[in-house]
């Protein structure tokens, strides 16, 4: 349709040409604004400078055609032009600029221009005032847009539109609804543009009954077919909790659809968990001539990263590949996030996607980052972030959260530090992601003073913080202020959420409140409106198993709403061997065993436990199965901090440069400890018991200096 578009101004150009009707500016201003809507702006171009008698209208036409092809700074120079050569602006001429400054968010041009718009007397023109304000607003000046909006005569449903989106996109929902009922006092007639704003603002349950009332006055004003309101309608619904709405919304527009309504359904279902029917909601809009787009892939490969939809995604990759899309950096991002999320063996493929990558964004370092930060490559993390210092990548708040994670893993205190330093110099101390990370590794490395400190300089409105401190006081032993935080937390009004009380019921399993715990674990939904998820149930299983109470453990397992899975079947396998139950331990191990028959650790315990309790045959069993399921046991890795170098070890270790002169340490270290243990050994440490021990002390001096 373009092609055929151009094809007709050409001929028109060429009839004008042919009939000397050119030197009429009303022909060629006509021929002139067609060749820019065809974004043929070189043309375009050469025809203005041939016009012998151009007008204003000649020059605003050019200042629109570069404007609508994002090119803000022609368009600029063709205004000084415009100047130059005596032509007065007008209303039109700061419309139309002011629509590419509001486009490109340049806040200062539009401050220069609408300066100007004051000088030459235009601040009252609905046009040049209307662009003024949407200007403003999309640059998040919504006072200034406001300001503008008070000094229009006469503001028309195009200003009141921009003044309540301006509002919606800061997020100002009660002044955003206060326009729109001064709107229908006013007598100005809502419009899909008005609606559709607010309705991003209906993002949570409590504003369902709001949402409804909203629908209500959409549907009274003849939009409910409207594109843009039912897409947003999909969404709104599918942010309050309401899947069944959105989807009857969705269903109502049989006929009007567009990419747009198609894409908000599949976001909906997959934010409610309903893979399933995102899915099929996938097949159907190819098979009704729907092409999916950027979105629609990344959307949908978001779906896959339960391991039960792993062969799902793998699909979507080839079909990713077959339409030649895997160049796009969104979708490669996207398939390398499906990889690190499926499982922890995918991350082969996640790198080897990275690495074939051409171009490569934030997001696509970030992925790589977090994932190896993740799955425990914790040293592969640190050399990444180095990587991208190098090469000068970008390091934002995900970035830093993740390598202050992987150094909490490895204890790595002064590294951590120095991360913490960037992070400052960088702006990001204050972060809530950032602020959470540095909580977790001060807690880690057991400075919990330091933690808190972290915490009071976030604006303390977000509950990721707070979560991040709760949990860190708990893992500290300190459980009682853990839970001093939690009710003030909850005073102060900061969203509590799923992580919250994991960190509570962790606080509450620290430091043996049993009853206490599970009184959190029952009222969760009915008080606070959150349904207990797995992980909820997992830590009242760690509650009861350290308080010995491994019936009642088993009972609250069976009366779960969902089947439990591993994690909750470890929890108590461990409780088990805490308390030498071996009878339920067999039993719990069994389920493992099904659940995850390679998963060594299962195995590991169980082991440990037969091995405790002295049953010599079923401990050969469990090894003999091992090995023929081709089962290893993962090794464990230890760290250490050293003058600012990381040193890791694991079972049996001869990698270290040092190793020798290590094993030797230990070895007399063995020695003095089996003196120790005997008899004439406790003796003399026992006579000497005042004096100290210069030797040990030396050797333990020298061992930290290797």
């Amino acid at each position: 349709s373009s092609a055929y578009a151009f094809y007709k101004v050409l001929t028109t150009h060429c009839h004008a040409l042919k009939l000397g009707t050119l030197a009429d500016v009303y022909t060629a201003n006509k021929i002139l604004n067609a060749y820019t809507r065809c974004k043929e702006l070189h043309i375009a171009r050469k025809l203005f400078d041939e016009i012998p008698h151009r007008d204003t209208v000649s020059w605003n036409t050019m200042i629109a055609g570069f404007v609508n092809c994002g090119n803000l700074e022609t368009a600029c120079k063709i205004l000084k032009n415009m100047r130059r050569c005596d032509f007065d602006f007008d209303g039109y001429s700061f419309g139309s600029l002011l629509k590419g400054v509001a486009s490109a968010y340049r806040l200062e041009v539009g401050q220069q221009l609408h300066s100007m718009v004051i000088k030459m007397g235009y601040e009252e023109n609905v046009y040049a005032g209307s662009a003024l304000l949407d200007m403003y607003a999309k640059c998040e000046k919504v006072e200034d847009a406001y300001t503008v909006f008070e000094y229009l005569p006469e503001p028309n449903s195009v200003s009141w539109n921009a003044l309540v989106a301006g509002f919606s996109k800061v997020g100002d929902r009660s002044t955003a609804f206060w326009l729109l009922h001064c709107m229908e006092k006013e007598g100005v007639r809502a419009e899909d543009g008005t609606f559709a704003p607010l309705l991003t603002l209906l993002d949570d349950i409590e504003f369902y009954k709001l949402t409804i009332q909203i629908h209500g006055k959409i549907v009274k004003h003849g939009l409910a077919f409207d594109n843009t309101v039912c897409n947003a309608m999909i969404t709104a619904y599918s942010e309050c909790g309401s899947i069944r709405d959105a989807r009857k919304v969705f269903d109502g527009a049989v006929g009007m659809r567009d990419l747009v309504t198609w894409n908000s359904m599949l976001a909906a279902y997959l934010v409610h968990e309903e893979e399933e029917l995102g899915f099929q909601l996938f097949l159907d809009m190819q098979r009704l001539g729907f092409e999916p787009d950027i979105y629609t892939y990344t959307s949908i490969l978001s779906a896959c990263f339960e391991k039960a939809h792993k062969s799902h995604g793998q699909s979507l990759h080839a079909v990713v590949i077959k339409r030649g899309l895997e160049y796009l950096v969104p979708i490669s991002n996207a398939l390398i996030a499906m990889y690190l999320k499926s499982n922890n063996t995918s991350m082969g493929e996640a790198l080897k996607l990275f690495e074939s990558m051409e171009l490569k964004d934030r997001v696509s370092w970030n992925s790589i980052l977090t994932g190896f930060s993740q799955i425990g490559l914790n040293e592969d993390a640190l050399k990444l972030f180095g990587q991208m210092r190098s090469l000068m990548v970008e390091i934002d708040h995900y970035a830093f959260s993740a390598v202050l994670r992987s150094c909490a893993d490895l204890a790595t205190l002064q590294l951590g530090q120095q991360v913490h330093v960037l992070a400052i110099k960088s702006g990001f101390e204050t972060n809530d992601f950032v602020a959470s990370a540095l909580i977790f590794l001060y807690s880690k490395c057991g400075i919990i003073e330091d933690a808190r400190k972290s915490f009071e300089e976030t604006p303390n409105d977000s509950s990721i913080a707070w979560n991040s401190l709760i949990f860190g006081y708990a893992q500290n032993g300190q459980g009682n202020i853990a839970l001093d935080l939690f009710f003030l937390m909850r005073d102060r009004k900061v969203r509590l959420d799923h992580i919250t009380f994991v960190a509570v019921l962790t606080a509450c399993s620290h430091i043996g409140l049993v009853e206490e715990g599970l009184n959190f674990l029952k009222s969760m939904e009915s008080d606070y409106g959150i349904p207990p998820r797995m992980e909820h149930y997992a830590c009242a299983v760690d509650l009861l198993g350290r308080a010995r109470r491994l019936g009642e453990a088993r009972t609250l397992i069976e009366s779960m709403p969902f089947k439990p899975d591993a994690m909750v079947w470890k929890t108590l396998l461990g409780a088990c061997r805490v308390c030498g139950d071996i009878e339920l331990a067999t039993q719990v191990a069994s389920h493992l065993l099904e659940l995850e028959p390679e998963e060594h650790c299962t195995y590991v315990l169980l082991s440990h436990l037969y091995g405790h309790l002295r049953r010599w045959d079923e401990k050969a069993n469990l090894t003999r199965l091992m090995r023929e399921r081709g089962v290893k046991k993962v090794p464990g890795w230890s760290w250490i901090e050293i003058k600012n170098q990381v040193h890791a070890f694991n079972a049996e270790d001869q990698s270290h440069p040092l190793c020798k002169e290590i094993y030797q340490m230990l070895g007399e270290l063995m020695e003095e400890i089996t003196w120790l243990d005997t008899d004439t050994g406790l003796d003399a440490l026992i006579s000497d018991f005042d004096e100290p021990c210069e030797s040990c002390d030396a050797k333990l001096l020298s061992a930290g200096n290797f």
